[in-house]
């Protein structure tokens, strides 16, 4: 299992249809008009930023939601910035894209909101198109659309930018429906095979450029960003992975920081293993509300009273005689593994993963499937975009942690006890960067010394980032000031009106929330 995700892309593409349909909004034809000047920045210290000619992307949130959101401008640009910021003289570079999302009814502008929704691998760009379309969709309140021009960006290596592609779509689905809890040796070393030959693939073809892909060279892209659209401070909302990237940020640029709001906050202080096990205990107590909630409103919840019961069977089904699905694929234990992570990710999909499961126990598998695949970003054809990659690419660069597959092994078997459901799996999930090639490029873990003060937002039921990470993270920061959401499901904001108010207050007015502010879950 892979690690730090924010909501899967296909999850929000889905919601935001569902939840558009449901409301009745309809969009009226805008085209909006590109501001196309090419300007000159300069970065602190007087370099110059690159310049930035901007032309009308609309055809962007088309293409992945149906629609436009009304009274938005969609503008992208492209940035380029060294490959390696150690040496960047060298006159190598990466491309990264952006987008500009802009409202027609924008008054009082503030600056740039720059998003980051999580990964590695999550497209900002995506993500900001997401977003425009407001609180009925649970994006950006109308004030903050109003205040801030939203930028999205793919980082480094990430869908639009200079992206990392050398995992084959057959070795992700071999990957995705492998056995999650080997019993035999035999299992367990084809899955050590896979990830060798992956590894392989994927130094033959990037090499040396390999550890260049590293959170801390995505960290000062984001200071070439924050010059090149004419900020002089960084307002920054970075989600899952990206309160990650944020904290690297505030340590290496912490002058530079206007408002930072971390949600779903990661330890960067944790190891591999650590934060692999953290995760495996997440998702099982995540797991354990939804089979409460199941066993409560069994009306809506088809494998009531006793989900995990029912999981459990069904994986093992899974292991010995496994369903074929309309698309050929066989439903292993694997898949149905990855279909319950999918769903925990946001309460919304509780029902549907009930409903996936009941159908998969009356013997049909296809709702399973659609559901592992918003995880995944697996499409109809079976192919996948490079999400996956660029989480190997980026995870494995930032850890110089190594982690043997014997390790590996005992681990899977200690988890096993401890984590039934997710620990092995997730124990499985380092065996990608045992293998994987070049140099390391760890980010810094210390204090952001000349912050401001730096919201961090955690959720008291978030499998993928657990709750416990919140205060570490800010406590490691130094200027951290922790918001809770007392909810269910993976970030926070803006959930409620609660959260939504207190972060609001904060990127518009600066007003820090009070101290260890509780937000109910309703």
């Amino acid at each position: 299992m892979s690690s730090v995700r924010r909501t899967p892309h296909r999850a929000l593409v889905a919601l935001v249809a569902t939840m558009l349909a449901v409301s009745g909004c309809s969009l009226p034809v805008f085209s909006p008009g590109g501001d196309n000047s090419a300007r000159e920045q300069q970065q602190p210290g007087g370099s110059a930023a690159p310049s930035l000619s901007w032309r009308n992307c609309a055809e962007i949130p088309q293409q992945l939601y149906g629609q436009k959101a009304p009274r938005m401008r969609y503008e992208c640009a492209t940035i380029p910035v060294p490959k390696d910021w150690n040496d960047p003289s060298n006159g190598q570079t990466f491309d990264l894209a952006l987008m500009r999302v802009r409202s027609t009814q924008q008054k009082d502008r503030i600056g740039s909101l720059l998003i980051n929704p999580g990964g590695p691998g999550g497209s900002g760009i995506d993500t900001a198109a997401y977003l425009s379309f407001g609180p009925q969709v649970q994006g950006l309140p109308a004030g903050i659309l109003e205040r801030f021009d939203v930028i999205g960006f793919d980082p480094r290596g990430v869908s639009r930018s200079s992206p990392v592609k050398c995992i084959s779509d057959a070795d992700l689905d071999a990957s995705y429906g492998s056995e999650p809890d080997p019993e035999t040796q035999a299992e367990f070393d084809e899955i050590v095979a896979l990830n060798k030959r992956i590894g392989a693939e994927c130094g033959a073809k990037y090499g040396a450029d390999l550890p260049l892909f590293s959170t801390e060279q995505a960290a000062r892209d984001i200071d070439a960003i924050r010059a090149a659209v004419g900020d002089e401070k960084l307002t920054y909302l970075g989600y899952s992975y990206g309160t990650l990237l944020g904290a690297t940020y505030a340590q290496l640029f912490p002058q530079n920081i206007r408002a930072m709001v971390l949600d779903g906050a990661v330890d960067p202080q944790q190891g591999m293993v650590a934060g692999s096990e953290s995760q495996a205990k997440g998702f099982e107590r995540a797991f354990d509300n939804f089979t409460a909630w199941c066993r409560e409103t069994a009306a809506q919840c088809p494998i009531a009273p006793d989900a995990r019961a029912t999981l459990t069977e069904l994986l093992d089904k899974g292991r010995t005689n496994p369903l074929r699905g309309s698309d050929g694929r066989e439903a292993t234990a694997g898949w149905i593994i990855y279909s319950a992570v999918a769903a925990l990710y946001t309460e919304l999909y509780w029902p549907e993963l009930g409903k996936a499961l009941g159908a998969l126990r009356d013997g049909d598998p296809d709702p399973m499937f659609e559901l592992a695949d918003t995880y995944t970003n697996r499409t109809d054809q079976g192919e996948y975009d490079n999400q996956a990659d660029a989480l190997l690419a980026v995870n494995c660069a930032d850890s110089d942690e190594q982690v043997t597959p014997e390790r590996v092994r005992t681990l899977q078997q200690e988890w096993e006890k401890k984590y039934p459901l997710f620990g092995p799996a997730l124990a499985l999930g380092m065996l990608g960067c045992t293998f994987w090639p070049g140099a390391r490029d760890p980010y810094p873990t210390g204090a952001a010394r000349g912050a401001p003060p730096i919201v961090v937002v955690g959720t008291v039921g978030d499998p993928a980032t657990p709750y416990e990470q919140t205060a570490v993270l800010a406590g490691m920061l130094g200027t951290g000031s922790v918001l809770t959401w007392e909810g269910e499901g993976h970030t926070a904001y803006p959930n409620t009106r609660c959260i939504t108010q207190a972060v609001d207050g904060y990127l518009i007015d600066l007003e820090v929330p009070e101290k260890d502010l509780r937000c109910p879950a309703g």
